[in-house]
């Protein structure tokens, strides 16, 4: 229930991402939340989407970001899709191994949870890890 998109920047992740967030909202039955490293989008996706700053609630590591998540979840069951733009931007880091324990974390707390998670990455698809590789 993970999707990664991964690209050097520039490459059109975020667009593509746009695009997947607004076919989403017409189609999705339930709630659909974009988590976003800035307030770049807001003009960009569809009313009906509830888009979140990650700045404003100083989601610095992912164990922070388990917690956010968990509690979005927990104040709205209809939530049925989480898109998340720039991850690795949102906690300030790189790849790294707890990228990809959070990525699983997601995959597992979405299928328990019947939620889908579109996530980009900045960075090359070569940086993903075997573990990652199977949600690009």
């Amino acid at each position: 229930m993970v999707r990664l998109i991964m690209g050097v920047k520039g490459s059109g992740k975020t667009k593509k991402l746009i695009e997947m967030i607004n076919s989403t909202a017409k189609d999705e039955p339930g709630n659909v939340v974009c988590i976003e490293a800035n307030s770049n989008l807001k003009y960009d996706i569809h009313y009906h989407i509830r888009l979140i700053d990650a700045q404003e609630y100083k989601l610095n590591n992912y164990d922070v970001f388990r917690g956010f998540i968990s509690g979005l979840y927990a104040g709205n069951y209809d939530i049925s899709h989480v898109f998340i733009d720039n991850l690795c931007k949102i906690v300030g880091g790189e790849i790294c191994p707890e990228t990809e324990a959070f990525i699983n974390w997601l995959d597992a707390f979405g299928e328990q949870n019947n939620i889908k998670f579109t996530a980009t990455i900045s960075a090359d698809t070569s940086m993903a890890t075997d573990a990652m590789a199977r949600f690009l």
